[in-house]
């Protein structure tokens, strides 16, 4: 996929528009500038006037990332098991839910409100309600080398872990080798507070961060 170059700040709806595609973007800030808080790995920007090849790396550099985020989606089956990267994790019924609003919009931001009517379409039962299962998801999810990100004001993004972040298998094993049956579907109550399964695993400058 292309990616778009955008100037910051002038371009900055466009860079929206991208962002909630979660299409590829790079933003050339203007000299004098300060650069915006990156939302997303695929978001990068460059301080201007920068050199050809700085451009270049980094437009390659977002362009991978696309094509990995595409053709590399963790997918979640009916029975709540989510697989990714050969491995594997049962959620609850709302953390199931949480997951797939998270996964409708993988690499790019998920509202609050989203994921508050995805979980709980009834309304939540507490203002802090997301915030302590998101908590419980993350921990969940990151054996599994993927990562929730908050972004203050706006919601949760789910992505890959990037290299040189806490692997986080040293928490609860949740995950199981792809070789293993999953569990068998209603492990859990719907309210998501059933017991964590204990199952046996196997085995640049910019605005990247």
């Amino acid at each position: 996929m292309d990616v778009m170059l955008l100037r910051w700040p002038d371009e900055d709806l466009q860079r929206r528009t991208l962002s909630e595609k979660g299409d590829p973007r790079l933003l050339l800030v203007a000299d004098g500038e300060s650069p915006p808080a990156i939302v997303d790995c695929l978001e990068d920007w460059v301080r201007m006037p920068a050199a050809d090849h700085e451009v270049r790396a980094r437009v390659e550099t977002l362009s991978a990332r696309s094509r990995a985020h595409r053709g590399h989606a963790p997918s979640l089956d009916g029975h709540g098991v989510l697989r990714f990267d050969g491995q594997w994790a049962a959620l609850p019924p709302l953390e199931g839910r949480l997951t797939e609003g998270l996964l409708a919009r993988y690499g790019a931001v998920a509202s609050r409100e989203s994921l508050i009517k995805a979980g709980w379409p009834q309304g939540a039962p507490g203002r802090n309600a997301l915030d302590v299962h998101v908590l419980r998801l993350r921990r969940r999810l990151g054996p599994l080398g993927l990562a929730i990100r908050t972004v203050r004001s706006r919601g949760y993004l789910l992505e890959p872990m990037r290299p040189g972040s806490p692997a986080q298998r040293a928490e609860a094993p949740l995950v199981a080798a792809s070789s293993s049956a999953p569990p068998a579907a209603g492990v859990f109550g719907d309210d998501g507070a059933g017991p964590v399964p204990r199952l046996v695993t196997s085995g640049a400058s910019g605005g990247s961060d």
